[in-house]
């Protein structure tokens, strides 16, 4: 089986957490032998589906991670912005026949439980690359 190449779409927005994320998410594709051939940074989770699409539409890529925190504000935009992005999100993976791991936390949790749960990264990691290999064995490669 040939080595998995996955993108990494990362929101600035809270970049104090998504920073770990990020770091965690790299080590972690490499520890499962996935190499991240594409980083890209987005200002906030609204601006993901954009650049899922663009890494969804190129050859070298077999997976994109989505990594990012909604924490609760004052009203309840975090509430609007996840349901949006993540309906879109899984609207692109099932577009273009590719995984699209969603590792964005939250809504509705505290700068606190964000930070608690930058382990999510790794989840979405695991998630790309169990299901690329899943899908290379429906293919039968």
């Amino acid at each position: 089986m040939s080595e998995i190449r996955l993108g990494l779409v990362v929101t600035e927005f809270n970049r104090e957490i998504t920073y770990a994320m990020e770091e965690l998410a790299v080590q972690h594709a490499k520890d499962l032998g996935a190499k991240v051939v594409e980083r890209v940074l987005v200002p906030g989770s609204f601006e993901v589906p954009l650049a899922v699409r663009k890494l969804l539409e190129r050859d070298d890529i077999d997976a994109v991670v989505t990594l990012g925190a909604i924490i609760k504000g004052d009203t309840d935009h975090d509430q609007a912005i996840a349901q949006q992005a993540f309906r879109k999100i899984q609207d692109l993976m099932v577009e273009y026949g590719k995984p699209v791991a969603l590792g964005i936390s939250g809504p509705g949790m505290t700068r606190m439980e964000a930070l608690e749960r930058v382990h999510y990264a790794k989840r979405a990691v695991e998630a790309a690359v169990k299901m690329v290999r899943r899908l290379r064995e429906l293919e039968g490669e």
